[in-house]
């Protein structure tokens, strides 16, 4: 079986777009003309604050925009865990047979996800300092809506009750 050519494909070229040609340039194109940096992706955790998180390009190499993606990961987080608490996904028992209900119940939902979902990309970029933020974010905001410490006690729920899980994972 020839495993170079997987499936049809053609073999890649041995242009300057190696990875060994960009780890010696940092560019893509060895010969002149366009010499621009490209970030290599981790595949391990790092520290530092020149990362891309989300957006190509985001939060860049400053320390302010660095500091303001950690910002936005926390709130992310707690934002997440507000709507995975959050009343609007427990509709009262006469709100049951209400399609309206059933519909912001699931705007809601699906709000919910799609903000876990950029969590986890968030995190990742293997950021050290985003994935702290982001087990920061979830901490604070199931200590805010979720723990039962800080609900009232009237509250009826047992005492071993389960929290939905904010993650879609």
């Amino acid at each position: 079986m020839d495993h170079d050519h997987m499936h049809g494909m053609p073999p890649p070229s041995s242009s300057s777009s190696s990875p060994s040609s960009m780890m010696n340039n940092g560019s893509m194109n060895e010969g002149g003309g366009h010499h621009h940096m490209k970030m290599m992706m981790h595949m391990t955790f790092f520290w530092g604050k020149n990362t891309e998180v989300l957006f190509s390009g985001w939060p860049g190499t400053s320390s302010g925009m660095y500091a303001l993606c950690l910002i936005f990961v926390f709130f992310l987080a707690v934002l997440t865990e507000w709507l995975a608490h959050s009343s609007l996904l427990r509709g009262s028992t006469g709100d049951s047979a209400n399609r309206a209900a059933g519909l912001i119940q699931t705007a809601v939902y699906t709000l919910r996800i799609g903000l876990a979902y950029l969590v986890m990309l968030a995190v990742m970029s293997f950021n050290a300092g985003v994935f702290l933020v982001a087990l920061a974010g979830h901490a604070v905001g199931f200590m805010l809506f979720g723990s039962q410490t800080f609900r009232n006690t009237s509250d009826d729920r047992k005492t071993n009750y389960v929290p939905p899980s904010g993650c879609a994972c």
